[in-house]
C-alpha cells in the first residue's frame, strides 16, 4: 500500500461562468485547501478530457509552484475502477451534495483498497427535484465515514427533512438504506480580500459612485425577483420609513448583483423609487472592484432574504469582514451569520404551514416560478424592517459599533478557519469503524443495461459462443494492419489484452476458454473486461463468430 495522502474530487472547483455564490465558494474552498496543502497529492476525475485540459491549464496559471512538483492529477472519471485499485484514498471531497455522492460510494465499494471519507457540500436545496436526488442517497452502500456537509443549521435540518419524508413514504427501512450522516460546516470568507476599508477607500468610493453624506443602505445579491430576495418589500421600508419622519434625502439605496435576465423588474423599482422619494441606485453585473467599492462606500448591508432558493448568504459574511453592520430577515443560515444585537439585527420572517398545492404542481413547473409563489408566501416583517432601518439610519455610532461587531466575528468565518475544520472532519470520518468491505453493487437507482436491454440483441456472448480471428485480427497480429480506437475507449481497451486475445484466438475457441486463459495471462482483468475486449473485436471484425 502506498503512504501518500490523496485527497480527491470529481469536481473541477475552478468554474467559468456568472459570479454566483456556489461557483465563488467552490473556488475559494480550493484555494484555502491549496494554501495550507496538507495533501501529498490532488486527484480531479472530470467528466471529459476537455474538462481536463481546462483545470490543468487553470492549476497552472494559480498555483504554479505545486503544478511543478506533480502534486495535481487529473483524468476522466472512467478511470476512477483502475485509480480506487491503485491508492489509498484520503478522502473524497464533492463541491455539491447532490448528484454524486451516492453513486461514488457504490463504485468505492466495489474497487476501492480502502474504504474512504465522501464528503459533499449543500448549496440550494429548493429545486423540485431534489427530493429524487436525495432518494438516491438512501441505499446499502453508506458508511459511517460518508457525510453531507451542511453549511448552516437550517440547512442540515433541510437534509435531515428530505431523508426522514423519503423514508416515510418509500417505507424504507433504516438499517437496510441507511443516510449519509450531516455535519455543519459554514463556508468562509477571504479575508485577506474582504476587510475593513481605510478612510481614504471610503471616501475614494463614495466620490466615485457619487454618493454625499446620507446613509447609504447596500443590497447585493442576484437581481430576479424570483431569486434570493423580492425587493419590492425593501422600497415598502422605506416608504414607512418616510412616513414616520425620516428625511429622503438623508437616505440612499444601492441594488446591485449578477443578472441575466432583460427583465427582472428594474423599470417598477425605479417607477416606485420615484414615487416615493427614494434615491436609488442600481448596479448590474457590478465587477469585483466594483463590488469592492461598493461595501467600502455603504454605511448598512440589507438582505431581507424570502426566497428558499437562498440556504447560506455568502454576502452577507463579505460585507461583515468590510465592517459593515447587517439588517437582514431571520430566515435560513442568515441566523447563523448576524448575531442579533451584536452584529447587527435580525428581522422577523413569517411563512405556510402547508403548501400541499404547491407541492402536488412543483415537479410539473419550472423551478423559478415554484420559487417565486413560495417566496410570495414567505413574508419578511415590514414594519420591523423599517424600525431596523430607521435605527441604524439615526446612529452612526450604533453603526460603527456593530461594524466593528461584524469585522471581528467574520474573522472566525475565514477560509482558513473553515478548511480547519474540514481537515478535523475527515480525520474522524477516516478515524470511525466500518467494514472492511460494505455491501458492493451497483446503485439501487443506477441502471443495470445489460439485464434491462436484454431483449435488444438477437443474443448475448456467452461461455459456449466459439469465436476466433477473421483476416483482419490475423494482420493486426502480424503487425500489417491496426485496430482504430475512438478517443473516449482509450482506458477501456487494452492493447496487451487484444494482443493476448488475438494470440488465444488464432484457431476457433470458446468465450468461457478465452476468459480463463486472459485472466492467467492478465491476473486482476475482470470477467465483464474479458467480455467487452472480445465484444469489441467481433464489432470491429478483428473476431468473428466460429461454427454457428
Amino acid at each position: 500500500m502506498d503512504q501518500l495522502r490523496i485527497w480527491a474530487t470529481l469536481d473541477p472547483f475552478l468554474e467559468a461562468g456568472p459570479v454566483l455564490g456556489r461557483t465563488q465558494a467552490n473556488a475559494s474552498f480550493l484555494r484555502a485547501l491549496l494554501r495550507r496543502d496538507p495533501y501529498d497529492s490532488y486527484h480531479f476525475f472530470l467528466d471529459s478530457q476537455a474538462a481536463c485540459q481546462g483545470l490543468e491549464r487553470r492549476l497552472r496559471e494559480n498555483w504554479p509552484d505545486l503544478f511543478n512538483k506533480g502534486k495535481f492529477v487529473t483524468a476522466t472519471r472512467q478511470s476512477l475502477p483502475q485509480a480506487l485499485s491503485a491508492h489509498d484514498y484520503a478522502v473524497f471531497h464533492l463541491s455539491d451534495c447532490i448528484v454524486s455522492p451516492a453513486f461514488l460510494a457504490s463504485l468505492r465499494n466495489v474497487y476501492a483498497r480502502k474504504i474512504f471519507p465522501i464528503t459533499s457540500v449543500t448549496h440550494s436545496l429548493s429545486y423540485a427535484r431534489y427530493g429524487l436526488e436525495f432518494l438516491k442517497h438512501l441505499h446499502p452502500g453508506n458508511t459511517a465515514r460518508d457525510v453531507v456537509v451542511a453549511t448552516s443549521r437550517t440547512a442540515a435540518e433541510v437534509v435531515r427533512g428530505y431523508y426522514a419524508s423519503l423514508r416515510s413514504a418509500y417505507k424504507l427501512d433504516e438499517t437496510a438504506f441507511p443516510a449519509p450522516g450531516v455535519e455543519v460546516i459554514p463556508l468562509g470568507v477571504d479575508t485577506g480580500e474582504f476587510s475593513t476599508p481605510e478612510p481614504l477607500h471610503r471616501e475614494r468610493a463614495r466620490q466615485v459612485w457619487g454618493f454625499g453624506q446620507e446613509t447609504v443602505f447596500l443590497v447585493l445579491a442576484r437581481l430576479c425577483y424570483s431569486s434570493k430576495m423580492d425587493f419590492l418589500p425593501i422600497l415598502r421600508a422605506f416608504q414607512r420609513l418616510f412616513h414616520g419622519g425620516q428625511p429622503r434625502q438623508d437616505v440612499r439605496l444601492v441594488l446591485a448583483g449578477w443578472t441575466e435576465e432583460a427583465d427582472w423588474g428594474q423599470r417598477t423599482l425605479e417607477d416606485l423609487a420615484a414615487n416615493i422619494g427614494l434615491s436609488l441606485t442600481i448596479v448590474p453585473c457590478p465587477s469585483d472592484t466594483a463590488r469592492q467599492d461598493l461595501y467600502a462606500a455603504a454605511d448598512v448591508f440589507l438582505s431581507p432574504a424570502d426566497n428558499l432558493q437562498e440556504t447560506f448568504g455568502l454576502t452577507l459574511l463579505e460585507a461583515q469582514a468590510m465592517g459593515l453592520p447587517v439588517i437582514a430577515s431571520d430566515f435560513d443560515g442568515y441566523r447563523d451569520l448576524v448575531e442579533h444585537e451584536a452584529t447587527g439585527l435580525l428581522v422577523p420572517t413569517i411563512g405556510p404551514a402547508a403548501t400541499d398545492s404547491l407541492d402536488l404542481l412543483a415537479p410539473l413547473s419550472f423551478d423559478n416560478h415554484t420559487h417565486l409563489l413560495l417566496a410570495q408566501r414567505l413574508a419578511v416583517d415590514v414594519p420591523a424592517l423599517a424600525a431596523a432601518m430607521a435605527r441604524l439610519a439615526a446612529d452612526a455610532q450604533e453603526r460603527r459599533r456593530m461594524g466593528l461587531a461584524a469585522a471581528l466575528r467574520a474573522q472566525g468565518f475565514s477560509w482558513e478557519s473553515v478548511l480547519e475544520r474540514y481537515l478535523a472532519l475527515w480525520q474522524r470520518l477516516e478515524d470511525k469503524d466500518v467494514p472492511v468491505r460494505p455491501p458492493a453493487g451497483i446503485h439501487p437507482a443506477a441502471v443495470p443495461y445489460g439485464r434491462v436491454f436484454a431483449s435488444y440483441p438477437s443474443a448475448v456472448l456467452g461461455p459456449e459462443t466459439t469465436v476466433c480471428a477473421t483476416r483482419l485480427g490475423q494482420a493486426i497480429y502480424r503487425g500489417q494492419d491496426f485496430p482504430l480506437v475512438y478517443e473516449g475507449l482509450t482506458g477501456e481497451l487494452r492493447p496487451e489484452v487484444l494482443r493476448t486475445v488475438l494470440v488465444l484466438a488464432r484457431k476457433p475457441a470458446t468465450f468461457g476458454e478465452l476468459a480463463v486463459k486472459l485472466q492467467a495471462v492478465h491476473p486482476g482483468l475482470s470477467d465483464e473486461e474479458a467480455q467487452t475486449q472480445v465484444l469489441w473485436c467481433l464489432k470491429h471484425d478483428i473476431l468473428e463468430r466460429a461454427g454457428g
